[in-house]
């Protein structure tokens, strides 16, 4: 039981514990894709080259003049764009992964995240929106590109109803997007 400025209330916090992996981050860049404009940008730049590129191999089947070099070209913009969270992530698990185990605890005041380097306090304000994937809660800065965020593996939970209750935590204070 916590007071609070005269008034009887309960803090509920959500403890995680975990250490990163890649995958943590190349999974929380394409959920930070889906709701910023860059992300959706790549997403309608893809589907016109991989548009352009299938219209190029209906030219190449039926007979038709094919610029092999545009073909390539193309080709290789369509891997790079699906490579890209990808190789993104593992930079910036490199760089996470030197932090060492982090501790995250969750609250209805904010997050505080703490590794064996640093801490770091973020209130609901600077990350009012998250995306749920099926192992990661990615908070999400208002900013139109997403350019701040939090991961929360679901598997730093210490028991398995600690998700529902993170959830509902997010829920209260943050828009689901």
């Amino acid at each position: 039981m916590v007071m609070d400025m005269g008034r009887d209330a309960t803090q509920d916090v959500v403890e995680l514990v975990y250490k990163p992996v890649a995958r943590d981050y190349a999974t929380a860049l394409r959920a930070r894709a889906g709701a910023s404009r860059a992300g959706k940008l790549r997403k309608v730049a893809f589907v016109c080259v991989l548009f352009a590129l299938f219209m190029e191999t209906l030219l190449a089947l039926t007979g038709s003049h094919v610029d092999r070099g545009l073909v390539g070209w193309m080709a290789l913009v369509v891997v790079l764009l699906l490579l890209q969270p990808w190789m993104q992530g593992r930079q910036l698990f490199r760089f996470a992964q030197r932090q060492g185990t982090f501790r995250a605890s969750v609250a209805d005041t904010g997050l505080t995240v703490t590794t064996d380097n640093s801490t770091v306090n973020v209130n609901w304000t600077m990350q009012p929106r998250y995306r749920e994937t099926p192992g990661l809660f990615v908070l999400l800065s208002a900013d139109k590109n997403a350019t701040g965020l939090t991961i929360l593996p679901k598997r730093g939970a210490q028991h398995p109803a600690d998700v529902d209750r993170l959830r509902a935590i997010l829920d209260q204070h943050l828009t689901r997007v």
